[in-house]
């Protein structure tokens, strides 16, 4: 999987999953914008000394001027844009009922109009390059539901939507969209769990254990790259086979 040449923006990578993916993709040979509401240096920093080239960007995936901004910094920088991976995102659980209206605002912006925003921002680089990657990260939330996350389902499901629509749009144009629905990963709030709730939560998994945000990266950078040109409007599951239950 060479990237060699392509110019990658992933949103929310300071840390976590996002950090997994911005790396991954510099190893394939990308260079890697990485942005975040949290200092995104120490990971564009981490680029640098495998020899890629990575610039850091604070952004608000959810304001417009903000993203212009990403998109336009990584553009003047690099001239390009190759592929994007839409994977900020934010939880604020908590049951229907009792569910407050800023609760619900503030999931559906971070989750889903940010990648309305981010998307259409880079279209036009990539309709013009006449080759584009856009890869969203759904979860298995979005397709099987979870109670007390009525509104962090709606964003990832949301998300599975609006990959498929665009696909449709942007198919003759040389660009794939595509989605990923990580299962559960490893986490801090995994690792907060007691034994009895880990020991439930792998009961509910066929391989028997929890995946890594290596292995959402890893499917990712196979999306990205030219091995997957013929897979569009998909939503790949990385679960550990959860979703097929």
């Amino acid at each position: 999987m060479d990237l060699s040449g392509k110019v990658a923006i992933v949103t929310g990578s300071a840390r976590g999953i996002g950090r997994e993916i911005a790396l991954r993709l510099a190893e394939a040979g990308a260079t890697v914008v990485v942005s975040d509401v949290a200092d995104a240096e120490p990971v564009a920093g981490e680029i640098r000394e495998m020899g890629r080239q990575s610039l850091a960007v604070a952004a608000d995936v959810t304001s417009t001027s903000d993203v212009a901004g990403l998109v336009e910094k990584a553009t003047g920088e690099y001239r390009r844009v190759d592929i994007l991976v839409n994977n900020a995102g934010i939880a604020r659980d908590q049951l229907l009922m009792r569910m407050s209206d800023e609760d619900w605002e503030a999931v559906l912006n971070v989750n889903l109009k940010s990648v309305f925003l981010c998307t259409r921002a880079v279209l036009r680089h990539m309709v013009r390059q006449r080759w584009g990657r856009i890869v969203s990260i759904s979860s298995i939330v979005g397709i099987v539901g979870n109670p007390g996350q009525a509104n962090y389902a709606s964003s990832k499901a949301g998300i599975i939507g609006f990959t498929k629509t665009l696909a449709r749009e942007v198919g003759s144009r040389g660009i794939t969209v595509n989605a990923i629905a990580p299962g559960f990963i490893v986490s801090k709030m995994t690792e907060q769990l007691s034994e009895e709730q880990k020991g439930e939560m792998l009961k509910r998994i066929p391989l028997g254990f929890l995946g890594t945000p290596r292995d959402v990266a890893e499917a990712v950078a196979f999306l990205a790259s030219e091995e997957a040109r013929y897979i569009t409007g998909q939503v790949l599951g990385v679960d550990g086979g959860l979703g097929g239950l």
